[in-house]
């Protein structure tokens, strides 16, 4: 049962007024939850802005990572640990709490060897059971949780044959399965839960995880939460995290992180000009090129040029519920994509700080050679291309025609409603841009960002969409699994990754499954990518639009040693399974 907390009083972070002005800009409070230190100095308090629906959080008191609603991105990140972390930026694999591992063969099964010193922060040991009851739950309640279906579908059995050391076979050849799930990378990688608490659960599905009485929620990472509302979520060191007592890693610097929801663009700039954020989310081109000259402490990833960020692994698309009519039709797909001129699109909305896509990867250059490698398709396909004359040829061709205000009718006389959902404020300068393209196209297009759009787009509620594709890094496999069949979703929640399309092929899924027996960097995978991407050309589920670009602000006042394109150890998304990896880099400036 979720416990409501006592707010008390305001939070003294170094005492004077400095600290009684920020508490009272942010309208910080003191955690309640018992063991929660009282006082933490401002330098060694690590504050930032993110999250939340009209400046609430949504997802306050659901520490289970599996429920519907939940989110590591939140604070949560600091407590999961992964058998491995990979660094994109820093082409770096690191074991945690696995020491290695060894593949048969023929990659049908894999030997993991865990570390022994690990604890759960309730003192528990971490074992090779924890791992075990993870991938047997996932196939349990497959395809309900995330990554279940893929879970299913690829293992076959998962044994501890003794505390260290976990053996999986699989159902067919996989050599990425530790890279594509064990691995915590951007936002993707599966959580190990404790078997201990879990193994007692009767529904996982419906399992809070969150009893501040009880500890929880927990993990094995250096942080917990110690208080937790709508408004603020604060997560304090743990002394005793087994990494540190291990002696295998330092303990972070930050005793404290405060999480507070992100409501817009305009009170985030002030705080952080103001030095009262240490990071907020991603800001708009217009926002963060506003903020740069009032605070010279603050940088981006590009310090004070453009683009003022990196390329995160996160294209943008304008996605369609393929099931539903006329989106179920590739023709009115590809009629949308005419219709949108992409460079106007950036030079409109970003200032022209930004980056067309013609696929729904990112720029990153392990991926270069496979997007170079079908040139010709694309100029086939052309994904990128604005011309309203493809436009009408294949509205017309369909049979549509334009009423008296240009908007394109079906034989019915009804009209295309083309209602474009954004993913809240992040979409708020290309929304209605986009919008306007469209109408000039004839569709009767206008644009919204309701708090629930979540929710709507995994149930199918939504139609037109703007979202990212969270997938591929380093090999283009794990994006095209997200318009496979068996992530296919008529109803309901827990869409794995961003399988949101309802877009089904067969012969895809017949390639897709052939590249997954295929080791990564294997010349094969050349020609299957091929063949995947002329199918998934020709039908375009979604239109490419945009590189995405994380133009995050970082406060140098209080921390240094942010990852920049000087100093790239690691994508700066705090929100990020990657977060650790800058809280163990992040120094205090005194």
């Amino acid at each position: 049962m979720v416990r409501q907390q006592t707010r008390q009083g305001f939070l003294r972070l170094t005492g004077g007024t400095a600290a009684a002005a920020m508490a009272s800009a942010l309208g910080l409070l003191t955690p309640a939850a018992a063991g929660a230190q009282a006082s933490v100095p401002r330098n060694r308090t690590f504050t930032v802005m993110f999250g939340g629906g009209q400046g609430q959080f949504i997802d306050t008191g659901i520490g289970n990572p599996y429920v519907i609603g939940a989110t590591h991105q939140i604070g949560n990140a600091s407590m999961w640990e992964p058998l491995y972390y990979y660094s994109a930026f820093g082409n770096d694999t690191i074991p945690w709490l696995a020491t290695g591992h060894t593949w048969n063969e023929d990659y049908t099964a894999v030997t993991i060897n865990l570390r022994s010193d690990v604890t759960w922060a309730d003192g528990m040991p971490f074992t090779a059971r924890d791992v075990v009851f993870t991938l047997n739950m996932l196939q349990q309640y497959a395809p309900r949780l995330r990554n279940s279906a893929d879970v299913r579908d690829y293992v076959a059995s998962a044994e501890a044959p003794d505390d260290w050391t976990v053996e999986i076979t699989f159902t067919r050849p996989n050599p990425r399965f530790i890279f594509d799930y064990l691995s915590f990378k951007f936002d993707t990688g599966i959580y190990i839960m404790p078997e201990h608490i879990f193994s007692q659960v009767d529904d996982v599905t419906s399992f809070q995880f969150y009893d501040p009485a009880q500890g929880w929620p927990f993990g094995t990472g250096a942080y917990r939460v110690t208080s937790w509302t709508p408004t603020q979520k604060f997560m304090d060191l743990r002394p005793d995290w087994w990494a540190a007592t291990a002696g295998f890693a330092q303990l972070p610097k930050a005793e404290r992180l405060i999480f507070l929801p992100f409501s817009d663009d305009n009170r985030a700039a002030q705080l952080m000009v103001t030095d009262q954020l240490d990071a907020a989310l991603d800001l708009r081109p217009g926002t963060i090129k506003a903020v740069l000259p009032q605070n010279k402490k603050i940088i981006t990833h590009s310090f004070d040029r453009p683009p003022y960020g990196y390329v995160d692994w996160w294209p943008n698309s304008l996605w369609f519920n393929c099931d539903e009519a006329p989106w179920n039709d590739a023709d009115v797909r590809w009629a949308v994509s005419y219709a949108i001129d992409r460079e106007q699109l950036i030079q409109v909305a970003y200032e022209g700080a930004g980056q067309a896509t013609k696929l729904p990867y990112p720029d990153y250059p392990a991926l270069r050679p496979f997007v170079d490698s079908i040139r010709d398709l694309l100029d086939q396909y052309p994904t990128n291309k604005a011309d309203l004359a493809q436009t009408n040829r294949l509205m017309q061709g369909k049979g549509y025609t334009k009423d008296r205000e240009g908007f394109w009718v079906g034989r019915d006389g009804k009209r295309i409603v083309t209602d474009i959902m954004g993913a809240g404020a992040i979409h708020a300068d290309i929304g209605p841009i986009l919008a306007e393209m469209l109408r000039r196209g004839g569709f009767d297009a206008g644009y919204s960002q309701p708090t629930d759009a979540g929710t709507r787009r995994a149930s199918g509620e939504a139609k037109v969409f703007i979202m990212g594709h969270g997938g591929s890094i380093a090999d283009p496999h794990l994006t095209l699994t997200y318009f496979h069949s068996r992530n296919y979703r008529p109803t309901g929640q827990n869409v794995p990754g961003n399988a949101l399309s309802r877009w089904r092929n067969s012969g895809f899924d017949a390639i897709v499954d052939e590249m997954s027996t295929v080791p990564m960097g294997d010349p094969q995978l050349l020609d299957l990518f091929r063949g995947a991407m002329e199918i998934w050309l020709r039908e375009l589920p979604n239109a490419p639009l945009i590189q995405w670009f994380h133009r995050i602000p970082m406060n140098q006042t209080y921390w240094t040693n942010w990852p920049t394109m000087l100093n790239p150890y690691v994508n700066g998304a705090f929100w990020h399974l990657t977060f650790p990896l800058i809280l163990q880099r992040l120094q205090p400036t005194q």
